[in-house]
């Protein structure tokens, strides 16, 4: 047999294992990607023009950062309350709950729109996205088998990306349809207020399809805010090596990513509607990345595509920062979205099978805090250094930090491969 017959056999065969692991998803795993896609699309709305409403209104970087760190610092205090309560409320309600607290309060930001309901608003955003966040990987793991797990894990972040996508390219336009409607201008308040609105109402409709979900009586021997105490006794240090990398990784996160639409407008000077097709195109380059996660990571393991993917990012993360030329920098953009983030679906899933059913929800709760507390206190830095200095220092500032999170990926999980008699990273 020729190599191209070779190569195209095991494509095939990758292909048809793919097939084979989709159609293991069970009737709760469906539901839970259909309320991720309506979810998805309004979120994506909003993301794209909240910074760009925030501005009309009169408000700078500084302010901007303030909102985004509310809501990050929301999602860290609220962490390890939320994971105690998910396994109270079980997993549907907590689901439920979520999606209760989110479209509301994205709508009341444009009904009442104040730096203080604004706070407000993030706070109960962040109580939701808290909730949520905390219950999706405990969800996905009590819904699936460890053959099709890794998969639905992936194509989960990768159709939520998706959504996303359509979100943000929808965004772009929605100020311009809605201005047209009322005779104001694109970038008057009026007309972010209502296409922001309609995003919240989308949004909360995610509520239907989870409202569906069957709730699975899991037997649990302990539910209680001790369960990673219980964790860290039988796994001494394991817990502290899953969550820094993560840790490390949110500071540089913070430092940028919340600003990337006025990054585009800033420097490269481009329009709303341009950043929103970005926006897009970049949301669904990452959902194809995470798609093609999974099969990565079964032919070289977890831990391996982890440190790879992120390590070739940080060329691009440059080129993204510094090149003088939108086309380069645009390009570097799509090429960093998919390689920094198409290995996250697959660290969740290694983290979640690190630990124990009993402890999931509330390690779910200290992985959430760990990536919110750089988001946290991130964003207001970088919002008083683009004001007084532009973007240099975040980028520069981001690069370090994703470097220490790949080096700690490495040392942590891959090196101990190499050593005789270890077991195999993941």
């Amino acid at each position: 047999m020729s190599l191209p017959e070779k190569n195209t056999e095991a494509a095939q065969g990758v292909v048809k294992t793919y097939i084979a692991r989709v159609r293991a998803f069970r009737p709760n795993a469906w539901k839970y990607l259909i309320s991720q896609l309506i979810f998805g699309m309004g979120y994506g709305v909003y993301n794209i023009l909240l910074n760009f409403y925030l501005r009309s209104l009169g408000y700078d970087e500084t302010f901007m950062g303030l909102v985004a760190t509310t809501a990050s610092m929301t999602v860290l205090i609220a962490a390890l309350p939320m994971g105690y309560l998910a396994d109270i409320l079980g997993r549907k309600r907590s689901l439920v709950i979520s999606s209760l607290l989110i479209g509301p309060s994205i709508v009341l930001m444009v009904i009442f729109p104040s730096s203080a309901m604004f706070i407000a608003m993030n706070i109960v955003l962040g109580i939701g996205s808290s909730l949520g966040g905390i219950t999706t990987g405990p969800f996905l793991m009590e819904n699936s088998s460890e053959v099709e797990r890794t998969y639905l894990f992936s194509i989960a972040s990768g159709l939520q990306m998706a959504a996303l996508s359509v979100g943000n390219w929808i965004g772009g336009y929605l100020p311009t349809w809605f201005g047209n409607l009322q005779g104001t201008a694109p970038t008057h308040p009026k007309s972010y207020a209502w296409a922001i609105g309609a995003a919240g109402c989308l949004a909360f409709l995610a509520i239907i399809p989870r409202l569906m979900l069957k709730r699975n009586k899991v037997p649990s021997k302990e539910k209680t805010a001790f369960a990673p105490v219980t964790f860290v006794r039988k796994n001494p240090g394991l817990l502290s090596k899953l969550l820094m990398p993560m840790f490390v990784t949110s500071i540089g996160a913070g430092l940028i990513m919340p600003f990337m639409n006025i990054f585009f407008s800033t420097v490269h000077h481009q329009p709303d509607h341009t950043i929103g097709t970005i926006f897009a195109w970049g949301s669904l380059a990452m959902g194809v990345g995470f798609v093609l996660a999974p099969a990565f990571a079964d032919r070289y393991g977890k831990i391996k595509v982890v440190v790879v993917t992120q390590a070739l990012s940080i060329p691009f993360l440059v080129l993204l920062g510094f090149s003088p030329w939108f086309g380069l920098s645009l390009t570097a953009y799509f090429v960093r979205v998919i390689l920094m983030n198409m290995s996250s679906p697959v660290y969740q899933t290694f983290v979640m099978e690190q630990v124990d059913d009993d402890s999931r929800a509330m390690v779910a709760s200290l992985n959430s805090m760990v990536q919110s507390f750089g988001r946290a206190f991130s964003p207001i830095i970088s919002g008083r250094l683009q004001v007084t200095s532009g973007f240099d220092l975040p980028f520069i500032g981001t690069i370090i930090m994703y470097v220490v999170a790949i080096a700690m990926y490495y040392v942590f999980f891959l090196k101990k491969k190499k050593e005789p008699g270890s077991a195999p990273a993941q």
